[in-house]
């Protein structure tokens, strides 16, 4: 079964950038190409409890398993050594990108505290949008009560695009929820 997003993508978004731009073809348009999810454990990362706690954490976020990830170099002023773990890592394609994009959109983002709206600025040379959660607990699939500390989230949603107009014109058909220009 396909997800809801990918279906709206296809049937009324894709058309709809199409006249907006005057692309000669659907397939010109941007579209996301992949979503990777970053969570950063700093010195957590070498305690075996820890690191299991939110590896499983951000399984249940994302339904795939995370990769660890390591430091590629030794910094003294982080106390980081070269090889030890840095954090984890997720990869989303396909109908798991449109689902988690769904469920992070129209449930996970209302959940966040004084939340005013994403900022526009997140954009790349590229077209590709980056932004930062301050507390993963805001997906219902993570229980607050089992959480041991708040962690943090980068995501970075993958855009196929000429430029930063497009992939937000995308994003916003998709009900990304922007700052508009007037709000503080």
């Amino acid at each position: 079964m396909t997800p809801r997003l990918k279906d709206l993508f296809i049937k009324e978004i894709q058309p709809s950038l199409k006249s907006d731009f005057g692309f000669k073809n659907i397939y010109m348009g941007p579209k996301i190409e992949k979503i990777v999810l970053n969570m950063g454990l700093g010195l957590d990362g070498n305690e075996s409890k820890i690191l299991k706690s939110c590896e499983e954490d951000l399984a249940k976020i994302t339904g795939q398993k995370p990769i660890i990830t390591k430091f590629k170099k030794s910094v003294a002023n982080f106390k980081t050594r070269k090889g030890s773990n840095a954090g984890l890592k997720v990869t989303l394609r396909k109908n798991k990108m449109y689902e988690f994009l769904d469920r992070l959109v129209n449930i996970a983002l209302p959940r966040v505290k004084d939340f005013r709206g994403l900022s526009a600025k997140g954009f790349d040379k590229f077209g590709n949008y980056t932004f930062g959660i301050k507390e993963h607990i805001i997906f219902p699939e993570v229980s607050f009560d089992r959480a041991d500390k708040v962690r943090g989230l980068d995501i970075i949603i993958v855009i196929s695009s000429q430029k930063k107009e497009h992939s937000l014109a995308l994003l916003e058909k998709m009900n990304f929820p922007f700052k508009k220009k007037g709000d503080n």
